[in-house]
C-alpha cells in the first residue's frame, strides 16, 4: 500500500510540474489579498494589534482553502476520464489513489504558506511565538490542510463533472472570509457574528493566531483540533464510500 501511495504521489507531482499555473495561482492570490488588506483597507480596522500581525494567520488559512478547487477538479477528472478504472485493473490500492491526492494537496499548501509567511515578514509581520509555539502552529496548519483536503476529495468524487467539482469547493474558499480571519467576530453585525463564531474556521484561526502571538489558548486549540478531526473523518468516510460506488 505504501508503494502504491508513493507511485500515485509521484504521478500527482508530475501533473503539478506540468501545470505550474496551479501552484502559481495558489500563491499569487493570497499574496494579493495580504497586500490589499494590510496596505489598502487594513487601516480602517481597529484590532488592538498591528494589522499585519492580526491578519496573517487568517491569510494562512485562506491560502489553504484557496488551493482546494484544483484538488476537487483533479479527483473528478480522474474519475471522468476512466483513469481510476485503469488503476483498478492494475490492482492498485483504492486508498492510495485518494491519499496521494491528499498528501499532494498538503504539500502544495505548505509551499504556498511558506511564500505567504515570507511576504508577511517583509511587510513587518513579527510573531512572538516560541519554538514550541511554532511547532504547534505548523502542526495545526498541516492538520487543517489534511482535513480540508479529505473533504475536498469527497466533494470532487461526488460531483458529476470537473466544472461542478471546482464549484463544489467554493464554499470552503468563502467560509474563512466569514470568520475572524479579517476582523474580530465581535465587530460584525448580528447574525453574521453568530455565524462567524460558530463555524469551524474561527476557532482554527484564533488558535493559530494565539500560537503565533506566543499566547496560545487551550480552548481554541481544543476546538480547532476537534473540528479538524471531525472534518477529516467525514471527508475520509465519504470519499471511500463514493469511490467504491463510482469505481
Amino acid at each position: 500500500m505504501s508503494t502504491d501511495s508513493a507511485i500515485m504521489l509521484r504521478r500527482n507531482f508530475k501533473h503539478t510540474v506540468r501545470n505550474p499555473v496551479t501552484v502559481f495561482n495558489a500563491v499569487l492570490f493570497p499574496i494579493v489579498l495580504l497586500l490589499m488588506f494590510v496596505y489598502v483597507i487594513g487601516g480602517a480596522f481597529d484590532v488592538g494589534v498591528r494589522y499585519v500581525d492580526y491578519v496573517t494567520p487568517g491569510i494562512i488559512i485562506l491560502t489553504i482553502c484557496y488551493g482546494l478547487s484544483a484538488t476537487a477538479v483533479a479527483v473528478n477528472s480522474d474519475m471522468a476520464k476512466g483513469i481510476i478504472s485503469r488503476f483498478k485493473v492494475m490492482d492498485i490500492s483504492r486508498s492510495a489513489v485518494l491519499s496521494a491526492q491528499v498528501v499532494a494537496t498538503v504539500l502544495r499548501s505548505l509551499v504556498a504558506i511558506a511564500a505567504i509567511i515570507g511576504v508577511a515578514f517583509a511587510m513587518g509581520f513579527r510573531p512572538h511565538a516560541s519554538f514550541l509555539d511554532w511547532l504547534g502552529a505548523i502542526g495545526l496548519i498541516v492538520l487543517v490542510s489534511f482535513a480540508t483536503s479529505w473533504i475536498t476529495v469527497a466533494l470532487g468524487l461526488a460531483a458529476k463533472t470537473p466544472e461542478s467539482a471546482g464549484m463544489a469547493a467554493v464554499p470552503l474558499i468563502l467560509l474563512p472570509f466569514l470568520s475572524s480571519a479579517i476582523v474580530p467576530a465581535d465587530t460584525m453585525a448580528a447574525g453574521v457574528r453568530q455565524f462567524a463564531e460558530y463555524q469551524p474556521f474561527t476557532p482554527i484561526i484564533e488558535a493559530l493566531r494565539g500560537l503565533l502571538a506566543g499566547a496560545p489558548s487551550a480552548g481554541d486549540a481544543i476546538a480547532a483540533v476537534a473540528w479538524c478531526a471531525g472534518i477529516a473523518l467525514v471527508g475520509y468516510l465519504w470519499s471511500l464510500s463514493t469511490f467504491k460506488k463510482r469505481a
